[in-house]
């Protein structure tokens, strides 16, 4: 699957449903469910962060390669690369923490790896599960 959004401004709910309802997504309930956290997290950084107009794009690839599904988000937002950030410290109480970074955190636990890249002007996060 590929998709284009553009603008991305509101459209956080609409860009996670097309990329969960893409046919390269498994059946199986527990692995929609861990993916879903994972594009739920990266989307809403990137809808919310990538631009200060909202008025950007993001695209979206889903492909699956020897039972491993990869999801690709790019935009030419601001370079964010969120994987810099350190992890938080989950054993604090949730008021001794910092707010933020629980998303990319939890994206990293749910899925086999996470890489972003910063190539020809853009953010480029891909995430892969193993599903087959």
């Amino acid at each position: 699957m590929h998709k284009r959004f553009d603008p991305i401004e509101g459209l956080s709910a609409i860009i996670i449903d097309a990329v969960m309802n893409s046919e390269d997504m498994p059946s199986d309930e527990g692995l929609l469910f861990k993916l879903r956290l994972a594009v739920e997290e990266a989307v809403e950084n990137i809808v919310n962060y990538a631009y200060s107009d909202g008025a950007g794009y993001l695209e979206a690839d889903t492909s699956v390669k020897d039972g491993v599904l990869s999801i690709v988000l790019q935009d030419a937002g601001v370079p964010f690369n969120p994987l810099d950030k350190e992890d938080p410290d989950i054993t604090l109480s949730a008021e001794d923490r910092p707010i933020g970074g629980l998303g990319i955190f939890l994206c990293k636990k749910l899925m086999d790896s996470v890489e972003y890249e910063f190539v020809n002007g853009c953010n480029k996060l891909t995430i892969r599960k193993k599903i087959a």
